[in-house]
């Protein structure tokens, strides 16, 4: 005969009935690794730099910077953002102002309201209504990838 046992349920505070596997059962994964964070660096509006910024993380800039910038990221200049410099980045987004020549390797975005004043050269470009811009484009062509091997 059959003899069902009654489990009484469990209370905050007390342990719950444990699970052993059986012997030889695989043991289960271990819980996933948390992503990675992506470092970003701020330039905030109350901030005034003057010189050359360099950065391997994304940037944002809604501050006023004059000289230089070099960014192997993303680099967004904030809706408060004042840049007087050339730029040099993987990617440019602009929601502020920018008197400066502009090298984005991969693309470069003037939002609404962003304004740009200099020549650029990327691979891809987007000029939203409302933005305003004066100077030259130059179409950069990404390099080609050799498949070939050699030997």
């Amino acid at each position: 005969m059959w003899n069902k046992k009654e489990q009484e349920p469990v209370r905050p505070g007390q342990a719950g009935p444990s699970y052993t596997p059986p012997a030889g059962a695989p043991a289960p994964p271990p819980p996933p690794a948390p992503a990675p964070r992506k470092q970003s660096a701020v330039i905030g509006p109350s901030m005034h730099i003057k010189g050359e910024i360099r950065s391997d993380e994304e940037l944002l800039v809604d501050g006023e910077v004059e000289g230089l910038v070099e960014s192997r990221s993303l680099l967004t200049i904030g809706p408060n953002g004042k840049v007087r410099a050339n730029i040099k980045a993987r990617e440019v987004v602009i929601f502020g102002s920018v008197k400066g020549d502009i090298e984005a390797s991969e693309r470069l975005a003037i939002r609404d309201k962003g304004q740009l004043i200099g020549n650029i050269k990327t691979a891809t470009i987007s000029i939203d209504d409302g933005a305003y811009f004066k100077g030259s484009i130059d179409i950069a062509r990404p390099e080609p990838k050799s498949n070939a091997k050699a030997g």
